[in-house]
């Protein structure tokens, strides 16, 4: 399957290995729309087991998000892996599998990483109003949204 899609994509696969026994890529951000389509289509990974995203601040791309994919036919997984800047968008894959829905929209609510094409791109772990995306590495650990937690819990942020 890599060799073929390798052919397919050339230097747009810039990794291809495995580790601990789970198949993994790191892909050109440019690809990685058609490359999960086929990985559906074609090589029959029909479920969106997870989106996730990993922050690195020192870095000049400083985000990996992560497509976790499973096939209920080969019972095996592949993780697809991109790299993107701070404030660079990902395409959705919403249209690929439902699942990605609740998915991407948590990637966002954690960490700002915006998908376009997503029908409805908005928080849906922490409140509308609510400033900053906790799971970045440069979100502080006891930080809270004060201005939020003062006006709707009425108490002052760490109490």
């Amino acid at each position: 399957m890599i060799a073929k899609l390798k052919g397919q994509y050339g230097s747009g696969i810039c990794e291809a290995n495995t580790y601990l026994g789970q198949n993994y890529m790191v892909v050109d951000p440019s690809i990685v729309s058609d490359l999960l389509q086929i990985l559906r289509n074609r090589e029959q990974f029909d479920y969106c087991v997870d989106i996730t995203a990993v922050h690195y601040p020192e870095r000049e791309k400083q985000f990996d998000v992560l497509w976790i994919l499973y096939s209920f036919s080969k019972n095996e997984r592949i993780r697809v892996k991109i790299m993107i800047a701070d404030g660079e968008s990902v395409p959705s894959a919403v249209s690929v599998w439902a699942t990605a829905n609740w998915l991407e929209r948590e990637v966002y609510d954690m960490f700002g990483i915006r998908f376009d094409g997503h029908p409805d791109l908005k928080r849906i772990l922490l409140p509308d109003g609510w400033k900053g995306y906790p799971l970045r590495k440069d979100y502080g650990i006891i930080q809270q949204d004060q201005e939020w937690v003062k006006a709707n819990l009425g108490i002052e942020s760490g109490q």
